[in-house]
């Protein structure tokens, strides 16, 4: 390479899904991680890039332990600061771009010579109030350049816009787009919508037309599905059709070796998937050789080298079938014992054999999937204390399965899930899928909560300990559903006068129907190329030009429902009041949530609550004793429209108009007077619920028609 290509020639060593942390607390592979992402470090030293480029997952866990980041920390500070000077510029907004709104290598203060480019994965993704994760901390270090943390906004499914981080070395010229993770089944939502996805392009010039970038799109998504019940992936057709290069994250499977997707006719861009740098499951994909990729842009040039990790563990995983083999009766666990013995260590021999530099001290990962159809199992605990001190993971050597049972379909019958099983990895198989219990055990019995809500609800309290997630899934989904249901009941639209189950139902209904549109819509748009909305960012120079000759939508799902609370659950709250009709009419919620907290708790002892506010012709501005009634089955409608007519009488007799608020404390003094702790239900008898929720739906109907202030903000 001559001197002015190698002046012109960026040079960028792509690595993803680090997982520093992982197994950190196994005596023998908590290593394993740092030592090789410091192997990666020192090979773009060794090879002199101008910049390390990784595709999210940094860290394993949404909140790391003090060891991790003191040691991810340490390895950064030890390799990415030295005096070497940085040889490319950032010339597009950097307080857009990054998260610490300025390039690292640009403080004075810091003398950066390898800069790091990272964004986030679904391990360490932002989370909490302050939206804050592990790769913030380096961030704010300057170890690291934190981007594509894209703020969603909008309503409903959402929108985002991609800004690109605009880089020149020469004269070459890249703009690197990247995106953190988000929810795949959102994502492929919004890539289906048109206008929900924004690309930011560079404005072209005289001196600097627009198709002289070079475009890199890098994002941490599911390429494929990796469950029966898998909601969604992203397609690679979903992409805007102007990229030149996209970097895969996510997906732990090495692929190194780059692959054109046709985005048109006359337009394809390439995919690289470079996998992880350390097994972070016992699966057929991670077993595979692991590599990073040293990626070379001159110009409009490209080319890619491979280069293989020498440190990572040796990882051996193959399939048996008992039925091939053993030639004994199913009930002899002494032959199967011998044999499988027999089959693990010819693979620990393997793996020793391929083996090189620092790993052939390692013990090796051994995996054998065993399909026993037919056969009895031995116990695999006991089998793996025979290797203790031959393999790294002696007490996962062994993985039970039997052959799945196929169901005989009549002549021209499809499965329902053909297309998307098709798509699916053996070793997907190996790892059962929060989403697939819930979809598995929950699906038929979930009407109040969406099962995906409540899916991921359970992932965050579980790995990113959210201590509030369920209960904040539970009232969000109640909310929706409260709200949706006096909405229909002012309307006239749910039946008969008081009956709460039809406005219930109806919601049901009606949330069924628009998922089941969604997914239709879904289906049919992954069939076809589809591109979000396109804009021109701004050049330093101030001018800016629009595009959108790469633009192509697919039609998203419609509805002539307004869209309550919950409605594409992300980031949406319940809907509130004007300003103007705040006070008096508008704190509905209050009522709900004073009444319905006290109610759900369920303390035999009594309770008190203090009035958020002024209460209106009963003046109510101080504390009042609320009795906390205890749920019990076996109630019936007659204390709703006992409280329901006295409540009109008053009304009527003190021609007073009762406002939303007062309403709400009119119905807690009637259920309060009544002394009466039945449980009323919304769906049927054996699906009980507070009685303030359902009491307070049933008895507000004739409120709520006499409050056009509130009406019209319920309705709006």
């Amino acid at each position: 390479m001559s001197d002015d290509d190698d002046r012109d020639t960026l040079k960028i060593l792509v690595a993803t899904d680090n997982h520093l942390g992982v197994w950190e607390k196994d005596e023998i592979r908590k290593d394993d991680s740092f030592v090789t992402f410091e192997e990666i470090l020192q090979i773009a030293q060794q090879q002199a890039v101008d910049l390390i480029l990784l595709g999210g997952d940094l860290f394993h866990d949404n909140k790391p332990s003090r060891s991790t980041i003191v040691r991810a920390i340490d390895i950064l500070t030890r390799y990415t600061l030295n005096d070497k000077p940085v040889a490319f510029q950032v010339v597009s907004d950097q307080s857009i771009n990054f998260v610490s709104r300025r390039v690292n290598f640009e403080n004075s203060n810091f003398n950066v010579g390898l800069p790091v480019f990272t964004i986030h994965g679904n391990h360490d993704d932002p989370a909490g109030a302050d939206n804050l994760s592990a790769v913030d901390i380096l961030s704010t270090c300057n170890l690291v350049n934190y981007f594509g943390k894209a703020a969603l906004s909008g309503s409903g499914v959402g929108k985002i816009r991609i800004e690109p981080v605009l880089l020149k070395k020469g004269n070459t010229k890249v703009g690197i787009y990247g995106l953190g993770n988000v929810r795949d089944e959102r994502l492929g939502r919004m890539f289906q919508t048109p206008g929900c996805v924004e690309w930011a392009r560079p404005a072209g010039s005289p001196d600097c037309p627009q198709n002289e970038w070079f475009n890199v799109f890098v994002l941490h998504q599911n390429r494929v599905p990796h469950s029966q019940n898998a909601k969604n992936c992203i397609r690679e057709s979903y992409l805007a059709r102007f990229l030149d290069f996209v970097i895969w994250g996510h997906e732990h499977e090495c692929i190194p070796e780059s692959w054109e997707h046709a985005a048109s006719e006359d337009k394809s861009f390439s995919l690289i998937q470079p996998g992880s740098s350390v097994a972070t499951a016992l699966s057929e994909g991670e077993s595979r050789k692991k590599h990073v990729v040293l990626f070379e842009i001159n110009r409009e040039r490209y080319r890619t080298i491979n280069f293989p990790l020498e440190s990572v563990r040796p990882f051996m995983h193959d399939n048996v079938v008992l039925q091939d083999h053993v030639e004994v009766a199913g009930e002899d666990t002494e032959a199967i014992t011998a044999f499988l013995e027999n089959k693990v260590e010819n693979m620990i021999q393997k793996a020793n054999s391929r083996a090189v530099g620092g790993c052939d001290s390692m013990l090796p990962l051994i995996r054998l999937r065993v399909d026993y159809t037919g056969f009895s199992t031995i116990n695999a605990q006991r089998f793996g204390q025979k290797f203790v001190g031959k393999v790294a993971n002696p007490h996962d050597i062994l993985l039970w399965h039997k052959a799945p049972v196929r169901k005989t379909k009549a002549p021209g019958e499809v499965s329902e899930n053909a297309s998307l099983s098709e798509g699916i990895r053996p070793e997907a198989l190996d790892e059962r899928q929060i989403e697939d219990l819930i979809a598995e055990h929950l699906q038929q019995h979930l009407e109040i909560l969406p099962e995906q809500d409540l899916a991921n609800a359970l992932h965050n309290f579980v790995d990113k300990d959210e201590k509030q997630a369920l209960h904040d899934c539970v009232r969000a989904a109640l909310a929706e559903t409260q709200t949706a249901a006096v909405a229909d009941r002012v309307a006239g639209a749910s039946g008969p006068e008081g009956d709460v189950d039809a406005a219930v139902n109806a919601q049901i209904q009606h949330r069924r129907n628009q998922q089941s549109a969604q997914a239709t819509t879904a289906s049919a748009a992954r069939i076809l190329p589809s591109g979000p909305s396109d804009a021109s960012l701004p050049q330093p120079n101030g001018t800016a030009a629009i595009d959108e000759d790469d633009d192509m939508g697919v039609p998203g799902p419609s509805s002539s429902r307004p869209a309550f609370a919950g409605q594409g659950r992300a980031g949406s709250r319940p809907p509130t009041a004007p300003e103007s009709a705040r006070g008096r009419q508008a704190t509905l919620g209050e009522a709900f949530g004073r009444f319905g907290r006290n109610t759900q708790q369920g303390e035999s002892s009594a309770r008190t609550a203090q009035s958020p506010a002024p209460r209106g012709r009963r003046g109510r501005g101080t504390a009042t004793p609320v009795a906390t009634p205890t749920p019990r089955r076996g109630a019936t409608r007659q204390t709703a429209q006992q409280a329901t007519a006295r409540m009109q009488q008053r009304a009527s007799s003190e021609d007073l108009e009762p406002s939303g608020s007062d309403a709400a404390e009119d119905l807690v003094d009637e259920i309060e007077e009544d002394d009466d702790d039945d449980v009323i239900s919304l769906m049927d008898e054996d699906e009980p619920v507070a009685a303030g929720h359902a009491l307070f739906l049933a008895s507000l109907t004739h409120t709520l028609t006499r409050s056009p202030t509130l009406t019209h903000s319920l309705t709006h």
